[in-house]
């Protein structure tokens, strides 16, 4: 997953979605392309499972 996609899987902005990438318990990229950082869908999945009550209400 790419920032886009990480966004609006959590139903959140690009911007916000970058801020809970830079938490220390957000998954590590995978890779570093030239269109930005990417994920492994699962381990966002993953993440977002753990936390969707920490998320829900939460600015978009």
């Amino acid at each position: 997953m790419a920032m886009a996609e990480i966004a609006a899987f959590l139903g959140v902005s690009r911007q916000r979605a970058n801020t809970l990438a830079e938490r220390a318990d957000f998954p590590v990229p995978i890779a570093h392309l030239t269109v930005g950082r990417v994920w492994r869908a699962a381990d966002v999945r993953a993440w977002a499972a753990k936390r969707r009550s920490d998320l829900e209400g939460e600015p978009g």
